[in-house]
Order: structure tokens, then sequence, then C-alpha cells
């Protein structure tokens, strides 16, 4: 009898201590999420180079209206910010493409459904030496130089008395680097190309050698009052480029200000996009409203970006 009387009590004992683990659980994941809010808390924001000027800007500009929100910042080459954001080490992220269907679906199958916002329009600009005058381009010739169709200045300009044409780019993996093997439909760079090991090592190479052009994100060059910005600025010069292939030099060269980002007259231009995998209203979801609204959109267009939601006038001067 009393082995039968102690047998249910048991039962019971073990089922309330199984339901109080599971409860905790459940406590502990709600107490994780409840860390971060739309407007508070603490995340990891993964950021391609290209973006890391304009990407400072709004961290500032949002911690300075949430002061109980932060963020733990990696800027990298995007092919690195995309891996880390599909293995969950990093929540958010700013690169210059969008998932691929199968990044997409795996991310599915985990329960995971990543929301992407289009943020802004960039361009990329390429940027030369001070005092070279060989500052405009063809489009055909930028893309012959990709191509190792053409190697040396004086193929552009016989009257440079410059060598071979280097090209030198942000770093391996990049927004830029994809960009152009894409755009041109190469796999890998000609000889005279090379990787530097940031923005700031471009510009140095550029300024440093005559002979040198420089790959690099308008948001870059593009601020005047952002003191890196405006330094640049005065060190290198960007190069103008024909709009289409087969244009010629009777044709207009454009550079990348931001009315021929809108237009599309300058050849080069991307969607740059804020793509969230938390899966509650938290500090991700807040952010990406934040820039996408008219405070984040106005640090867009004071970068030399093109915001995805603000209009843009431009303004035709007449003599």
């Amino acid at each position: 009898m009393k082995r039968n009387a102690i047998r249910p009590f048991i039962i019971v004992l073990f089922s309330t201590a199984l339901f109080g683990i599971v409860m905790l659980s459940c406590g502990q994941r709600n107490t994780n999420k409840s860390l971060d809010t739309p407007t508070s808390g603490k995340i990891k924001v993964g950021i391609d180079d290209s973006y890391k000027l304009m990407m400072e800007a709004q961290f500032d500009l949002f911690t300075n209206f949430y002061k109980n929100a932060s963020f733990d910042t990696i800027y990298d080459a995007e092919t690195n910010i995309v891996n880390l954001f599909l293995k969950d080490s990093i929540q958010t992220m700013v690169i210059g493409k969008q998932l691929s269907k199968k990044q997409i679906a795996d991310l599915r199958a985990n329960l995971i459904v990543p929301t992407t916002t289009l943020i802004a329009h960039d361009a990329i600009a390429f940027i030369v030496n001070k005092n070279n005058k060989t500052n405009k381009f063809l489009y055909d010739q930028i893309r012959d130089i990709f191509l190792g169709k053409i190697k040396s200045w004086n193929q552009i300009d016989s009257k440079s008395g410059l060598g071979n044409i280097k090209m030198v780019f942000d770093k391996n993996g990049s927004a830029n680097v994809r960009y152009f093997m894409e755009k041109f439909k190469i796999k890998e760079f000609p000889s005279t190309f090379s990787a530097s090991t940031s923005n700031n090592q471009v510009i140095n190479a550029v300024e440093k050698d005559k002979g040198t052009i420089g790959i690099i994100s308008v948001n870059w060059i593009s601020d005047p009052q952002d003191s890196i910005s405006h330094n640049f600025l005065q060190r290198t010069q960007v190069a103008g480029i024909t709009a289409f292939e087969g244009s010629t030099d009777a044709d207009t060269y454009y550079k990348p200000f931001q009315a021929y980002i809108l237009d599309q007259s300058y050849p080069f231009v991307r969607d740059v996009y804020f793509i969230n995998r938390q899966t509650y209203n938290g500090l991700g979801i807040g952010l990406a409203s934040f820039i996408a609204g008219e405070k984040g959109q106005t640090v867009i267009l004071r970068s030399g970006m093109v915001p995805a939601s603000a209009p843009i006038r431009v303004i035709e001067l007449k003599k």
C-alpha cells in the first residue's frame, strides 16, 4: 500500500520538475530576446568596408537619440560578412547585394526568415593621382583594362608618359571585386591588379604612384563634412567615365555625383541593403527602420550616395 501511494507522488514530483525546467528554458529564451528592443540593447552588425563611414555616422546619430542602444560592429570584406551572417555570428549586415535564393532557403530551413531593406544606391568610383592628366575614360577602356586588353597608359593617352596601368582595390572578397567580376564576366583579374588591406591603403597607393588607379566606394570620397572623406578628396581626383558601351570622346564623361547615380548616367552603380535575421522585434528592426527613415536617409544623402526613399532634386543651372 505504501509503495503504491508513493508512486503517484513521484510521478507528480517528476512532472513538476520537468515543467519547471521547460518554463525556465522558455524564460531564458524570452530573457535573451528582451535584452534588445527596437531602441535599446546591443547587437552585432557586419558591414562591408565600402560603407564604413556612412554606417559610423548612422550609429552615432542612432545612439544620440537612443542612449540605451549600442552596436558591436565588424567591418570586413563582403564575403566574410555574409559568412558570419549565415553562421549566426552576427544578427544584421549592410552589404551591396541581396542574399541568394539558396542562402535564403538554408536560413528558412532553420526557421530564420531574413528581412531585406533597400537603404541606398551607391557608385564605385575610379580615383587617380592628383597629378595624372589622364582622368577621363571611355566605358570600353575601363572594361578592357579589366579584361587585360589595355595594359599601359599610352593605350589610352599617347601623351601620358606613364608606363603600365596598375589597378588597386580594397581587399579580396570585397563587394567591389565581386561587382566587376560579375559586370565583365571574368573569373580573375589581370596580373597588374592588386588587393590592398583597406580603403585607406587604396588612397595611399594612388597618392604615391601616378600610374595607379584606385577602385573605391563613392562613400569614401564624397562627404566634405567627414574629416576622412574630406582628406581623401584633397589627395586624389575622381575620374570621369562615359555612360555606355561603344561611347566615344564626343559623349559626356560622368563622375559619380548623386544626380548621375540616380539616373544611371554614371555606369557603375549598385544598391545597398540592410539585412536582418532577428526573428523578433529587436534592435535590428529598429536600426533598419531608422536608416530607412528620414534621419537615416539624410545621413546617406550627405555621404554621397543616393537615398533609397528620399527624393533627390536635380537643378539645372542655365547660363
